[in-house]
């Protein structure tokens, strides 16, 4: 006989009279719809398996809260992996509900975060004198058909199909930018989970100068064309140490060291996770020779021959080894560099669903961002 499904989350609940958060294990029976809790601190049942009509499947992910017998639990984490696997996606709903909640009332609001969930979004800040405004022209009208017709060099007009799958979002006020900037860039705290996969992939780095040199919108579509998948990318500034850390590998085996580590930490870079079958090899083929000179010889195609200067700037480091691929991707996200949040002018939103070439928009962002 199979195993009666059941969902587990770890709820809390503010006791008023004990002045104190209580934590509870919080079990959701869907085949009678019916709860039971288990004390966490005291270790024994709380509530018992108890028949509950006001609670849905669907209010069940980790963010919301729910009211049981007159308590209001808020359940803020799964308490298993079946919970997790199986309901893991509402989190997703959650974050969206309260990313665009001043637009609840509208019509258009379920529409709106159903598209917003389907996929991953490309989120990013923007800075340059009047930012928001200058962003939002170049985004072009809400409705993407009519973006066509009265802003047809809009992003919106060139990328998205109607009105919801525009192509993106544009903060539309300081206000607005800065609450948006502080939900996907929380100055305390994580902000919504990203999109690595941490297997089958390696790691590459956007150097600062190619960023410098308004090239990462072409290294991005260069990349995309080849073929390969981009899981993740997130722009980070890394100080010296953290560079030294990361080509310690290279220390008293290449000359250029020094002057690499140098290039790394003056001005910020962009990580790339590249996900696919052997992807650490098949990349650095199309990465090319460490030397731009040589490659434009050898394999004037690849990455480092059309965007790379000198040996020191070359436009992207790649890894070496299958096995660092990992450590890499891993060393980059995990705390170890600053994720670049400086002065907040404008948060903008890129839904790369509704892209024919997922990373063409970024090419437009750049421009916007270098021509102020």
């Amino acid at each position: 006989m199979s195993q009666e499904e059941r969902f587990a989350f770890l709820a809390e609940w503010y006791d008023p009279n004990a002045a104190l958060l209580r934590q509870y294990q919080f079990l959701f029976y869907p085949k009678d719809r019916s709860v039971e809790m288990f004390d966490m601190k005291n270790h024994r049942t709380f509530l018992r398996r108890t028949k509950y009509d006001d609670i849905n499947l669907q209010d069940l992910f980790v963010g919301n809260r729910l009211n049981v017998f007159s308590r209001q639990l808020h359940l803020i984490e799964y308490g298993d992996q079946y919970t997790a696997s199986k309901l893991g996606s509402r989190k997703e709903k959650k974050e969206a509900l309260d990313f665009y909640a001043e637009h609840q009332s509208k019509s258009f609001f379920n529409n709106l975060v159903q598209f917003i969930t389907s996929g991953p979004v490309v989120a990013m800040e923007i800075l340059g004198d009047e930012a928001v405004t200058a962003w939002r022209r170049l985004l072009g009208p809400t409705d993407s058909s009519v973006a066509r017709n009265e802003a047809p060099d809009s992003v919106r007009a060139n990328f998205g199909t109607d009105g919801t799958k525009n192509a993106g979002h544009g903060s539309d006020s300081l206000a607005s930018a800065a609450r948006e900037l502080e939900f996907f860039f929380p100055s305390t705290g994580r902000g919504p989970s990203n999109t690595a996969k941490y297997s089958d992939c390696t790691c590459c780095l956007i150097k600062p100068h190619a960023i410098t040199e308004e090239l990462t919108g072409k290294i991005l579509n260069a990349i995309s064309d080849a073929g390969f998948e981009i899981s993740a990318l997130q722009m980070f500034i890394l100080d010296r140490a953290n560079a030294e850390e990361f080509y310690e590998i290279y220390k008293g085996v290449v000359a250029e060291y020094t002057g690499m580590v140098a290039e790394l930490c003056s001005g910020p870079c962009m990580a790339l996770e590249i996900h696919g079958s052997e992807a650490p090899k098949t990349f650095r083929e199309f990465c090319g020779p460490a030397d731009p000179e040589i490659a434009r010889h050898l394999r004037p195609h690849t990455l480092r021959a059309v965007f790379g200067k000198t040996k020191l700037q070359n436009a992207v480091h790649c890894t070496d080894l299958p096995d660092d691929g990992i450590l890499e991707k891993l060393y980059i996200s995990i705390g170890v560099c600053k994720l670049l949040t400086t002065t907040v002018y404008i948060c903008i939103c890129i839904y790369i669903q509704t892209c024919s070439n997922l990373l063409v928009p970024l090419q437009l962002i750049e421009i916007m961002l270098h021509s102020s």
